[in-house]
């Protein structure tokens, strides 16, 4: 088995790789979602998935994989949107 991440830095890089995929394969889901300000409602089946990814590859002494991962969504897939045409901004 490889070895799990432990570093943050290691960790963050593999939760931006895995919401740019999921940002990749479901551009569609993206826009609408930001157009409509529902995103997470429209990805949830994705993010969960790449979450659960993320913690099969992370390990969980890694006090905040979780905000890694969050941030990550925010930075790769929020970010980049904001040239769509959107209520929220």
């Amino acid at each position: 088995m490889a070895r799990l991440v432990e570093n943050p830095d290691l960790a963050f890089r593999l939760a931006r790789a895995i919401i740019s995929d999921i940002a990749l394969y479901n551009q569609e889901k993206v826009r609408q979602g930001i157009k409509n300000d529902n995103i997470f409602e429209l990805l949830t089946d994705e993010l969960e998935e790449g979450r659960e990814h993320f913690h099969s590859r992370v390990s969980p002494e890694l006090s905040d994989r979780d905000h890694l991962y969050d941030r990550a969504i925010v930075d790769v897939m929020i970010k980049q949107a904001g040239k769509i045409e959107s209520p929220i901004w």
